[in-house]
């Protein structure tokens, strides 16, 4: 299991890290943020299809931001996915 840390931009939480192993989310942790909010999106995501979850969190906007903590995840695990080479970079 191999485990990633992100440093976020635009959101309350300042940092997200999780663990791949099968392309499938464990142990995601949000350092920061709403408690309630970021606990629920962790488990909820516990054992989940990686890409799946990226998309659909991705573009998840809190109040204006352009952005939220789920987005912010997405944009995460895209990036780990790419560097574990399970996809491609789309930009």
């Amino acid at each position: 299991m191999k485990r990633y840390s992100y440093q976020t931009r635009g959101v309350c939480a300042k940092q997200i890290s999780f663990e791949l192993e099968d392309k499938r989310l464990h142990n995601v942790v949000f350092h920061g943020g709403c408690p309630g909010n970021t606990s629920a999106i962790s488990r909820l995501l516990e054992g989940r299809d990686a890409a799946e979850a990226a998309s659909l969190l991705r573009g998840n906007d809190c109040d204006g931001r352009g952005t939220s903590c789920a987005d912010q995840l997405a944009i995460a695990v895209e990036e780990a996915l790419q560097q574990a080479g399970v996809i491609s970079s789309s930009k």
